[in-house]
């Protein structure tokens, strides 16, 4: 058969593209598979990016000289249309096809042949264009082979390119803030590490100190808490191996002993221990845990170290293969994706190459997710076998001779708890832990694995509902709490619906913390002598009352009641100092890095909250004050004064209601003050410590001494976040929402010449209405008594809860017991029935005046929970999206009970029913769909100081960046505010629910005012 010539097309000496062998002029047989790779991967990699020469005679277009002309045919060429009158034929590649060119003798006419094709040049990528449309008419089989696979080669080469320019790109960001690349794959390994190696490296930790003590015939010295670990380590993990024996020997066959196959003994004995202590530290009672909540968490930590095990030893197995196959001189037969596969496994072992692994982590390793029923099972049998393997021998205060006090570390019990006003109760298992093991869990804390712990490295990007975050630790990117229907309505949005969330999530992740070193110091200080100072809880417990020598039961009764009232501060005492000791833990771990980010996600309304839990920037002051941002930027003129501002909203006391010149001069009146403090924080006067948040004062107290004596105070580095928080937030979002401008008044949408005090203006309201009230004749009018002795109580801290929560949707109950504690606290009426009566009648006025104050707030809300009702009533829950395209949909349900039988005990697993929960439906509504609305603005706002240049941290209506830059965050925040709430929010809301509920009749929107919302922008007061 005769093997056409090259095709003529154009008259100029091209040299052949480089990367390219020499032309072969002979005829060519039909090209291998390899050969086509070969081409293809020449063309993508090395060929440069560049339009095609035509002109005079020499080369065609793959580097073939030119033999014959060709004919009058069309050629589509991937998107792109060549027109000539000549006949083209092609070879050498092994493939030809007749096409039809129709232009000049001269030049080639190109043009697209569909919109969506862009060529920058003849074609897009090199000369692979052309390549991959040539099709052979001579064999159909080879032309349909040939061409799908050139196809997916071009497929995966793409998705290898983009996934190594957005490496690169990251790369830049890292190196731009001053972080190399060496360092940063240094610090990537270590990330690594930490995710996946720390329960190994405690095991390990464990059998080499037993290695030791056995060598050295001495325990070693140790903490309290780490040599009971250790003490149950070994017989923990043999326990283990003993049921695994069972299992692969066919002895026992019982449904989770496949599951405990699956992991070394080690790593569960060590995941078991710290798991079950954990949860005994946080537990509602010190040294008590659930059993259901236990075992599942348990199962939880053993599944997911399971598929991480998984998949490297599969990555192991993998490497050892391609490396035999590469001795034995089969390299060239490996396919594609197992070359592909061998070189990130690679990477994993050697490297650390981490996010082009994810993928096959969370989706290319074949494991099958545990059921709940599985999980519950596995967590069970674990308990109870370290029940029967854990044991403390007290100290002996005994003969030398007596026998050692040996007992079980753990008890297995039951607990029936009953209901107020009702007879009946709930039975449920607890673990119990010996009262001298919980004499050290306080001080377990810097001994435990902490999974989740900020990252070194800036997080990976989210993509998906479980692609971003963490390198390999489970991620998701809403924290849906076993809601099937939010987790598929998230997974199933759209492409590229969720970017701006993603956008957003990646923006609060890539902030880069560090410690507050000399701040912890001073933590560090306080903590150690007993703290009970700067909010910190006292580290002893409260002595118990001794019991009266008497047989009166009055005397005994009330000493019983103060036991129970001592026991109860005890335990509320020891709860809040397992929570000082984890936090303290993480800044101590963290203390000597240079920078921490922190990786965020979603709650259902879509709030963003950093996904380590313990040391954050949402924490308590405490936490604040430890945190500061890795990059310092120079004050400059407002810094310096934004700085000075911060000092007075921390102090607060009724400093931060002043005007922002009037809160500069009282920072300039305490610089002393200020100095002592940075200078002489324990040993001065201590002025920090009258602030409302005293450690985030100490930190700026600190850091504006330092600016103020340096030479240059303007140029002088700060590290501290300023906030700038929102004049009750939720408030502002339904003055905005019903353009109201009585409610925008009082929540500073307006300008002002100092800030509006809200919770002042409704106190003010509700002594005004109680002064008419108490004027009333006690016969005719009841609650006069009652508005007569609350006259010296009201103040705006007696209803500053009640207007917080109004936003919430509070009810008149739940403001009754909120003011019924303030009275209490404060103990003007002693006796009960008057304090509940005084609460009624005060909740009763609070929330009237709240609904004088914000008529069009109270209207929109009645509005929401009545759509809300009406959507629950046909059995639906209530779903709409945010304005950045969130789903949401609300998770009330009713709960259904699943019984699972274990080694240990029933256990009752929660189930979600198809049954919503129509009350809970149209409560929950109202303030949730503001936090959807609070949580865009913040993720807008976030986006649009990125692109500033702007660094930001957000905590839901509180924003933060560095001092100088406070001004331009001031003006995103509120253009941002105004572009929210001038799209029809409510108008879209009220279509979406008609389209989904077309037989329902909705009510119409309630009427709205005629605030401009312009005048935000101008509002010095709404955000300060």
């Amino acid at each position: 058969m005769s093997i056409p010539r090259p095709p003529v097309l154009s008259h100029s000496l091209t040299p052949p593209p480089s990367g390219f062998p020499p032309p072969d002029y002979s005829p060519n047989p039909r090209s291998s598979t390899a050969t086509w790779r070969t081409f293809v991967k020449n063309s993508m990699v090395r060929s440069p990016r560049k339009s095609v020469s035509f002109g005079a005679r020499g080369y065609g277009f793959l580097g073939v000289p030119r033999k014959r002309p060709v004919n009058q045919e069309k050629l589509i060429v991937w998107g792109l249309e060549l027109v000539s009158r000549r006949s083209l034929n092609f070879y050498d590649m092994g493939v030809f096809q007749n096409a039809e060119v129709s232009s000049s003798e001269e030049f080639f006419v190109v043009k697209p042949s569909f919109q969506t094709q862009a060529a920058g040049g003849f074609c897009p990528k090199g000369y692979t264009c052309l390549v991959e449309a040539v099709v052979s008419t001579t064999d159909a089989e080879d032309e349909v082979s040939v061409v799908e696979e050139v196809e997916e080669l071009l497929a995966e080469i793409r998705k290898e390119e983009r996934k190594e320019r957005e490496l690169q790109l990251r790369r830049r960001a890292v190196a731009d803030k001053g972080m190399g690349i060496r360092k940063l794959n240094a610090l990537r390994k270590r990330q690594a590490k930490i995710e996946c190696e720390a329960w190994e490296q405690a095991a390990q930790e464990y059998k080499e100190l037993i290695e030791d003590m056995c060598a050295q015939k001495l325990a070693p010295n140790l903490p309290y808490m780490k040599s009971l670990f250790l003490g149950w380590f070994e017989p923990m993990r043999n326990a283990i191996v003993k049921e695994q024996e069972l299992f692969r020997e066919g002895k026992k066959k019982t449904a989770h002993l496949a599951y405990f196959d699956q992991l070394p003994s080690d790593k569960m004995a060590v995941i078991t221990m710290h798991k079950l202590v954990a949860l005994l530290m946080t537990g509602e009672e010190p040294g008590t845990a659930r059993v259901v909540q236990a075992a599942c968490t348990i199962g939880d930590a053993i599944e997911q170290e399971v598929k991480i095990h998984h998949f490297l030893e599969k990555t192991k197995r993998k490497r050892g293969k391609n490396n035999h196959e590469s001795d034995g001189g089969s390299s060239d037969e490996l396919s594609t994706e197992q070359e592909k596969l061998t070189l990130k496994v690679s990477n994993l072992l050697k490297r650390h190459k981490l996010p082009a692994v994810k993928q096959l982590l969370k989706g290319q390793d074949g494991f099958k997710p545990w059921s709940q029923d599985t999980k519950a099972k596995v967590g069970s049998r674990l308990i109870e076998l370290l029940i029967q393997n854990a044991y403390i021998q007290l100290p002996s205060r005994q003969l030398a001779e007596d026998p050692p006090d040996i007992r079980p570390a753990f008890a297995h019990t039951f607990k029936t708890v009953t209901r107020d006003t009702k007879n009946f109760g709930r039975r449920y298992g607890v673990i119990e832990c010996d009262q001298a093991v919980i004499k050290g869990l306080e001080r377990t804390q810097r001994h435990m694995i902490i999974p989740y712990m900020p990252m070194l490295v800036p997080p990976v990007k989210w993509t998906a509902y479980d692609k971003g975050a963490y390198l390999f630790l489970p991620s998701a990117v809403m924290r849906t709490h076993g809601s099937r229907q939010q987790r598929e309505a998230v997974k199933k949005a759209p492409e590229g619906q969720l970017k701006s969330v993603f956008e957003a999530l990646d923006t609060l992740g890539t902030t880069r913390w560090r410690v507050n070193k000399r701040v912890l110091s001073v933590v560090d200080r306080i903590w150690s002598s007993g703290g009970c100072l700067a909010g910190l809880v006292d580290r002893s417990d409260v002595p118990l009352p001794v019991k009266p020598e008497t047989d009166d039961e009055l005397l005994i009764k009330k000493w019983k009641w103060k036991v129970k009232s001592v026991q109860k501060e005890n335990m509320e005492r020891h709860s809040l100092r397992c929570d000082i000791e984890l936090k303290l833990a993480v800044a101590r771990k963290m203390k000597d890095e240079e920078g921490f980010y922190y990786p965020h996600n979603l709650d259902f309304r879509g709030r963003a909250y950093p996904m380590h839990s313990y040391l954050n920037h949402l924490g308590s002051d405490l936490c604040r004050g430890i945190l500061e941002f890795a990059e310092g930027r120079p004050l400059g003129d407002s810094g310096l004064r934004w700085l000075k501002i911060h000092v007075a909203n921390l102090f607060a006391g009724g400093v931060e209601k002043l005007s922002l010149e009037d809160r500069v001069a009282f920072t300039e009146n305490h610089l002393d003050d200020i100095f002592d403090s940075a200078d002489r924080p324990l040993e001065g006067k201590r002025w920090w410590l009258n602030a409302e948040d005293p450690f985030q004062c100490l930190a700026v107290c600190i850091n504006l001494a330092e600016a103020l004596r340096s030479p240059s105070p303007e140029t002088f580095l700060s590290n501290v976040p300023v906030h700038q928080d929102g004049s009750c937030n939720g408030l502002q979002h339904y003055a905005a929402l019903g353009r109201d401008k009585l409610g925008a008044a009082a929540v500073n949408l307006v300008a002002g010449e100092k800030p509006e005090d809200v919770y002042s203006g409704i106190a003010a309201r509700v002594l005004d209405m109680m002064q008419r009230d108490a004027r009333k004749d006690p016969e005719v009018f009841p609650y006069a008594l009652h508005a007569r002795a609350l006259l010296s109580q009201v103040d705006r801290k007696l209803v500053k809860q009640t207007v917080m929560t109004s936003v919430y949707g509070v009810t008149y109950v739940g403001a009754r017991d909120q003011i019924k504690r303030r009275l209490k606290e404060r103990g003007p009426i002693l006796d009960d029935a008057e304090i509940f009566g005084a609460s009624c009648y005060a909740a009763k006025v609070t929330l009237a005046a709240l609904g004088e104050m914000f008529e069009a707030a109270r209207s929109i809300m009645a509005w929401l929970g009545e759509c809300a009702k009406i959507i629950a009533l046909e059995n639906q829950p209530v779903r709409w999206n945010t304005p950045l395209g969130l789903p949401v949909v609300q998770p009330y349900r009713r709960v259904g009970r699943h019984l699972v039988k274990t080694s240990l005990q029933i256990l009752s697993l929660q189930r979600e029913t198809d049954k919503v929960l129509v009350q809970r439906q149209r409560t929950a509504f109202p303030p949730n769909f503001v936090h959807s609305l609070d949580g865009s603005h913040m993720m807008m706002t976030a986006v649009a100081c990125k692109e500033a240049g702007l660094t930001f941290a957000g905590v839901h209506d509180s924003y933060w960046t560095h001092a100088c830059d406070v001004d331009e965050m001031n003006r995103i925040l509120r253009e941002k505010f105004v572009e929210l709430h001038e799209a029809p929010i409510l108008e879209n809301l009220l279509e979406s629910f008609q389209e989904s509920f077309p037989s329902l009749a909705f009510p119409t929107l309630p009427d709205r005012g005629d605030f401009d919302l312009n005048a935000v922008l101008e509002s010095p007061y709404f955000f300060n």
